[in-house]
C-alpha cells in the first residue's frame, strides 16, 4: 500500500486507523448487511451512529447541556448567510476580518443588515491578528464574528477578542478539536469537518440555546437555514450526510483513544515546533506569519522566488510530500499539519527541505 504525506488544507489527511475501520465495515456495517452509505437515516443503526457521535463530541469538548449540537450540510460557507439570518435581530453585527473566509462572511452578512468591520489585518496580507482588547463594539451589535484559525494565512487567535458582553460567533473549521476549548466563551461555534474531523460535506454547529430564535431574524429565511428547524429535528429534518457523520464519529473515538484534546494539543505543539524551528533558522525558507500569531494547523512559507517555490512544490510531490502549494490567492507553500498528520511526516518534510536548501540556496 502506498500512502503519501498529505499536507492538504482540506479535504485533509484522516487517521489511517479510522480509514481501515471504515474499509472493514464498508460492505456490512455491524451485521446490518449493508454499508452506512446505503442505510436509512431513520434506521435504528444510523440513530445509534449519530447519537453516539454527538455524545462523544460533547464529552471531548465538555459541551454544556444548554448548547445544541447540529450536524449540517452546505459547507461552512453556507453558515456565512445562516448566521446573520438567524441572529441579526437588531440588524447589526461586528466582524473581525483576519483572512479570506472572515472577509467572505463579512461580505455575505452585508446582504442582511449592517455588518461592521471593527478590526482587520488586511493591511499586511492577513499575516497577523489585530489587537482585539478594546474594540469599537457597536452597542446595537447582535454578535461579534471571528474566524479563529485562518487556513490560508496561517494565523490563530490565541486570545479571544473582548466582545464587551456581545455574543461571540466563531468559525473554527481549521482548528476544530486541535486543542481544548472553553465552549462557554462562545455563543456559536461552527466549522466544516474536512480538515481535522472527517470528509467534506458535514458542518458541525454548536449553538447556545438562547441563540436559536423561534423565528429567524431575517424574514423569508429558507427553512433549511433556520437553526430551530435543525435543532427541533435533531439534525434529521432531511437526509443528513450520513456517511460523513459516521466517519466523524469514528474520528471522535480515535481522539478519545489518543488521550483527548489535551493530548492532541501537545502532539500539535510538538509537530509545529519541528517545522517552525527549521523555518526560523533556514537560509532559504521563511515563514510569513508574525511569530506570536502562528497557527499550529497551517504553516505558510516562501523562498522569496516564485520559480524556486514552484520547483520545491514539484520536487516535494515527487518525493511523496503532496499538496504543499500555497493557496492561489497568496502563492508560496503551505503545510497543513492537522491532528492526523504524524510527527514523522513533519520530520521527514523538514529533512527534505534541508536537502532542497543545500541544493538550491
Amino acid at each position: 500500500m502506498h500512502r503519501v504525506y498529505n499536507f492538504s488544507a482540506g479535504p485533509a489527511v484522516l487517521p489511517e486507523e479510522v480509514l481501515q475501520e471504515a474499509a472493514a465495515e464498508m460492505l456490512d456495517y455491524r451485521g446490518t448487511g449493508m454499508s452506512v452509505m446505503e442505510m436509512s437515516h431513520r434506521s435504528a443503526a444510523f440513530e445509534e451512529i449519530i447519537q453516539t457521535a454527538e455524545a462523544d463530541l460533547r464529552a471531548l469538548m465538555g459541551i454544556p447541556d444548554n448548547y445544541q449540537v447540529l450536524f449540517l450540510q452546505g459547507g461552512a460557507s453556507q453558515q456565512f448567510a445562516a448566521i446573520p439570518m438567524n441572529l441579526m435581530r437588531h440588524g447589526v453585527a461586528d466582524y473581525i476580518v483576519t483572512g479570506q473566509w472572515a472577509k467572505k462572511a463579512y461580505q455575505e452578512a452585508q446582504k442582511y443588515g449592517k455588518a461592521v468591520k471593527i478590526a482587520s489585518s488586511e493591511d499586511e496580507t492577513f499575516s497577523y491578528i489585530p489587537d482585539c482588547s478594546d474594540l469599537p463594539i457597536d452597542e446595537a451589535a447582535d454578535y461579534v464574528y471571528i474566524c479563529e484559525n485562518n487556513t490560508i494565512y496561517g494565523t490563530k487567535f490565541h486570545t479571544l477578542p473582548n466582545t464587551k458582553g456581545k455574543p461571540l460567533v466563531a468559525d473554527v473549521s481549521s482548528c476544530f478539536l486541535s486543542e481544548p476549548m472553553d465552549v462557554t466563551k462562545y455563543a456559536v461555534i461552527y466549522g466544516g469537518v474536512q480538515k481535522n474531523i472527517g470528509p467534506a460535506g458535514v458542518v458541525i454547529a454548536i449553538i447556545r440555546d438562547d441563540m436559536i430564535p423561534e423565528t429567524p431574524a431575517v424574514e423569508n429565511t429558507p427553512t433549511m437555514l433556520a437553526w430551530k428547524t435543525q435543532a427541533d429535528a435533531h439534525s434529521l429534518y432531511n437526509t443528513p450526510p450520513c456517511y460523513g457523520i459516521y466517519i466523524c464519529g469514528k474520528v471522535f473515538q480515535w481522539i478519545k483513544k489518543m488521550g483527548g484534546l489535551e493530548a492532541m494539543q501537545q502532539r500539535n505543539i510538538a509537530k509545529a515546533k519541528v517545522l517552525y524551528d527549521f523555518l526560523d533558522e533556514s537560509r532559504l525558507f521563511k515563514g510569513t506569519v508574525r511569530r506570536e500569531d502562528r497557527s499550529l494547523m497551517n504553516v505558510p512559507f516562501v523562498t522569496g522566488d516564485k520559480a524556486l517555490d514552484a520547483k520545491f512544490v514539484k520536487e516535494a510531490a515527487a518525493a511523496g510530500f503532496v499538496n504543499l502549494k500555497g493557496h492561489r490567492t497568496v502563492g508560496g507553500m503551505r503545510a497543513s499539519i492537522y491532528n492526523a498528520m504524524p510527527i514523522e511526516g513533519v520530520e521527514k518534510l523538514v529533512e527534505f527541505m534541508r536537502k532542497f536548501e543545500a541544493d538550491n540556496a
